[in-house]
Formats: structure tokens, sequence, C-alpha cells
């Protein structure tokens, strides 16, 4: 997780890379604000679903639990900044 990842959407402009969500899914945020979420998918074409701010806050928990279980602290600790930054 090292390194940023953007997107750009239609509508809300550039999206920056929160985490991995489940299946082939991730979530990003406006980039900005970090205000509006999104779960993005890649199945041929980019499909972006909005998630509320609680539900995208269950989205990054669930990929700090997942992360603890397998034992990535790198990416674990990234991810918590990001928590901190983004919902805190």
């Amino acid at each position: 997780m090292g390194k940023e990842n953007y997107l750009n959407h239609p509508t809300f402009g550039l999206l920056f890379h929160v985490c991995e969500a489940e299946g082939d899914r991730e979530l990003f945020t406006t980039l900005y604000a970090q205000r509006l979420f999104f779960l993005v998918s890649q199945q041929g074409a980019l499909t972006f679903e909005p998630l509320t701010r609680a539900d995208a806050r269950m989205v990054v928990e669930s990929r700090m639990r997942q992360l603890r279980r397998q034992g990535a602290r790198q990416e674990l600790h990234e991810l918590q900044r990001v928590h901190k930054q983004t919902f805190q």
C-alpha cells in the first residue's frame, strides 16, 4: 500500500484510494473533502457505488481486522493512518 492511487470519477473528479474491499472492489473517496465515498469495481467498465461515511468506515475497519489476522503490519499501519485522517 506504499504508493498512492487515484482514479478519475466522471462527476466528482479525482478520487483517492483508501483500501481494498471485499471481492474485487476498492474504496475511494473524493480527494480534497474526503466526504463522498465510493466502492469501485472494474468488471469490464468501472462502476461506482456510493457509500455513506458510516458504511465507508465499516469497510475500512473490516479491512484493518483482516490485515491484523494476516499479520500485514506495514499495510495495517498505513491504513490506520488513513483511518485516523479520514474518520477522526
